[in-house]
């Protein structure tokens, strides 16, 4: 069985997360049991997720294990298999955390699924064909609940949820502006992705400046609104949110180091009778086949066209982790393994 590196959280973040937090050792792989399969990794997502999970209080997910492995979503290929369903050479996506190998209990459901790359790049199906893709699916498609013509926002637009985010609002015949970091990021947006407009949000000092830029580029206002940041860029869509608006919060990036995130105007979730609505991706599993179905075949057809940050190394993982953080990603921010 082959050594792995792999990456352990050694202790949890006091405000911001730092490299110091995470740990690389070197361990022997253990022998595989009936049922079980061994996995080499070729990619690791990274995910804003993850860094709630690096805190001991209460999140939406159960906090990461201190001195274990840290978890998160790969793809990879099959190196030998003590299951029926599996084959060495067989591509999969799975949960197998940052590490080069992953020994995977086959039976357990869910734990590991088989992917297909002949028209879907294997990296793709931990971004826009996998829980990014499905987060934005879920958002857009059960909260949102968009009609042709109406107007949709979505904040961090150029990342793998955001990407996602357009095509699929698009395909439903809605205007989509985007609001990302940086002039590169917004010209990606409205040239690559489709965007009908994009904001650089670094350009506004403020929610006023910033609500200011979202009247110009949402003439008849806002109807649907896709949160991944929250903070300042919350306080600015609230202002723009039409009556009947429907506002869908995935993320609150701006608020991960642990500091509150108050809102300015909360009355206008009264006034204009929004429909504001957290979830979770994966507690909603009977919806993933419809969705990653119609994912497929908007990147099999090119109407998606997702970008991609690729890191090379597992040892390169807490860096590229800390820079996601940051907004230095370009598109989805994986980590090369092999």
């Amino acid at each position: 069985m082959p050594r792995n590196q792999q990456i352990l959280l050694d202790n949890r973040p006091e405000g911001e997360a730092t490299a110091s937090n995470f740990k690389l050792v070197t361990t022997e792989t253990p022998p595989l049991q009936d049922g079980q399969v061994l996995v080499q990794h070729h990619f690791l997502s990274l995910d804003p997720y993850m860094r709630g999970r690096m805190n001991a209080g209460k999140s939406y997910a159960q906090p990461q294990p201190l001195g274990e492995v840290m978890q998160g979503g790969i793809v990879g290929e099959v190196v030998e298999s003590k299951h029926p369903r599996f084959q060495p050479g067989d591509k999969v996506v799975g949960m197998g955390g940052w590490q080069q190998y992953s020994v995977v209990d086959a039976n357990q459901p869910g734990a590991l699924r088989k992917v297909d790359t002949t028209h879907v790049p294997l990296s793709h199906y931990l971004g826009a064909v996998g829980m990014p893709g499905v987060t934005a699916w879920y958002g857009l498609v059960k909260i949102i609940a968009p009609k042709a013509g109406e107007t949709m926002v979505i904040s961090a637009a150029t990342g793998a949820v955001g990407s996602a985010f357009a095509a699929l609002a698009k395909a439903r015949g809605c205007r989509v502006v985007g609001i990302a970091g940086g002039p590169d990021k917004c010209k990606y947006a409205v040239d690559e992705l489709g965007f009908d407009a994009c904001i650089d949000y670094k350009v506004h000092k403020d929610a006023n400046s910033l609500s200011k830029a979202l009247k110009d580029a949402c003439p008849a206002g806002i109807d649907g609104y896709f949160e991944n940041v929250g903070g300042m860029v919350l306080d600015a869509v609230l202002t723009r949110m039409n009556a009947f608006g429907r506002i869908a919060v995935c993320g609150m990036i701006a608020g991960y180091d642990g500091a509150p995130l108050p809102l300015t105007y909360p009355a206008l979730i009264l006034v204009n009778r929004l429909k504001v609505e957290g979830f979770i991706v994966s507690e909603h599993m009977e919806i993933w086949p419809e969705a990653l179905a119609e994912l497929g075949m908007l990147v099999g057809t090119g109407k998606l066209k997702p970008r991609e940050s690729i890191a090379q190394g597992i040892e390169a993982a807490p860096e590229a982790f800390l820079g996601l953080l940051k907004g230095r990603n370009f598109g989805k921010q994986l980590v090369k393994v092999h």
